[in-house]
């Protein structure tokens, strides 16, 4: 793994995990993580992760409204 420092602002008052959650987080819903890289990054195993990515209204599926549109039309 890349270790990687990034100073922060004090006034954003973050801690590491937090942080990691949300890079996770981020990186899980822009597709380049899955499930469970970011449950690992995060420090979270794959169910508390799926639980907080629900609770932030996240999709566990990483599939696109317009393929949604096309497959429908096509079914």
């Amino acid at each position: 793994m890349k270790n990687i420092q990034l100073e922060l602002p004090d006034s954003l008052n973050l801690d590491e995990s937090e942080v990691k959650l949300i890079l996770a987080v981020k990186l899980f819903e822009q597709g380049r993580l899955s499930l469970g890289k970011a449950a690992e990054l995060s420090g979270y195993n794959k169910r508390e992760f799926t639980e907080l990515i629900g609770k932030l209204h996240i999709s566990l599926f990483n599939y696109p409204p317009s393929e949604l549109s096309k497959d429908v039309k096509n079914a």
